[in-house]
């Protein structure tokens, strides 16, 4: 079961989305907000006891434009106060800076609302496993506003082997480190200790921003 919190400012969108989302036996909604600072209020509050364990979202999915706190920072707030829960952002802004924002607060995906529902769902399972999801076209918007100075990379990277390039590559694919494995014919373990290097060595948080990063770089091609 995959536990769902919406954050939207328009309670009909929420209502709507709640009933299409219960359709599928694996999604269930813990919680609905109106704005970012609701959201995390209620993220707090389940996480205060054991009691509510149950309410715990493992996805938020995150609107952009909303009052009081918008989405962006409160997908900041989420990710780096609980970075055990993933946040897919769905809106229907497709903003150059709120797609790079997003996506640098830590999102770990950017859908339109317009999206069909199928594809939402497996966007909701993919980014539940770990995966990066980007919406159609939107790609092109986070490589056209890259990361801070901080964290970009020189095209080249010759501290890289040509193993955990090629990993890299596969890691912007929307690889799991078992398909990773599967595909080099390596372990999960040596998978997982490649990894931690390329993060390590390109000062990296987590594998949404190294995926960024090839992107950025023109890795995949």
């Amino acid at each position: 079961m995959i536990r769902l919190l919406l954050v939207d400012d328009q309670s009909l969108i929420r209502r709507g989305m709640k009933a299409l989302l219960k359709v599928d036996e694996e999604l269930q909604v813990v919680g609905e907000a109106e704005n970012g600072q609701e959201a995390i209020r209620f993220i707090q509050q389940a996480y205060a006891t054991s009691t509510t364990e149950m309410l715990q979202p493992d996805v938020v999915l995150m609107d952009i434009r909303m009052p009081i706190m918008d989405g962006v920072a409160t997908t900041r707030e989420i990710c780096q106060t609980f970075p055990q829960i993933k946040v897919l952002v769905l809106t229907t802004f497709d903003d150059d800076e709120y797609v790079a924002q997003a996506i640098r607060n830590g999102a770990s995906g950017y859908l339109l609302k317009d999206t069909p529902f199928d594809e939402l769902v497996q966007a909701i399972r993919f980014v539940y496993r770990g995966y990066m999801q980007i919406g159609p076209g939107l790609a092109s918007k986070v490589i056209a506003n890259p990361l801070p100075t901080a964290t970009s990379q020189p095209r080249e990277l010759p501290e890289l082997t040509s193993r955990e390039l090629e990993i890299l590559r596969l890691i912007a694919q929307g690889a799991s480190n078992r398909e990773i494995a599967n595909t080099l014919f390596i372990s999960e373990k040596t998978v997982r200790n490649h990894v931690t290097n390329i993060l390590s060595r390109l000062h990296l948080r987590d594998r949404t921003q190294a995926a960024i990063v090839a992107l950025q770089n023109g890795w995949l091609s």
